[in-house]
């Protein structure tokens, strides 16, 4: 299995996210387990302080906890707290600017919709790490 990592972003970050993707598309869900941090490091030819790394921010942000001796699972309403606080980043940071760049093409809901309606929805980000 291969992955692809952007360089805009430290790798532990993008590892993180997509454990945040994956938890948000239902792929893992409350109680499941994460895969173990020596497991993704071979899998993905990763340091394991580095998935480590990645691993500590979601129990710093109380998504999963760890289980001395058997590992990361996924905690009891990380879901719907990742649903509110991604809502309100990308309110908060993204919709601006998406906003004002379709003012300024000329683009309106309706468009939007029609066009989405149209399309197949995109695949996810959620894929397995």
């Amino acid at each position: 299995m291969s992955i692809i990592w952007n360089d805009n972003a430290p790798i532990y970050r993008q590892l993180r996210d997509r454990v945040v993707a994956m938890i948000l598309d239902g792929v893992l869900k409350q109680g499941d387990a994460l895969p173990s941090v020596r497991q993704v490091a071979a899998d993905f030819q990763l340091n394991p302080i580095t998935v480590s790394k990645a691993y500590q921010e979601l129990v710093d942000e109380q998504l999963v906890e760890k289980r001395r001796g058997l590992g990361m699972y996924v905690n009891e309403g990380a879901r719907d707290a990742l649903l509110q606080s991604e809502r309100e980043r990308f309110l908060r940071e993204e919709w601006p600017m998406l906003h004002a760049r379709l003012v300024r093409m000329g683009l309106d809901l309706k468009t939007l919709l029609d066009k989405a309606r149209s399309e197949p929805a995109p695949k996810s980000a959620g894929a397995p790490i």
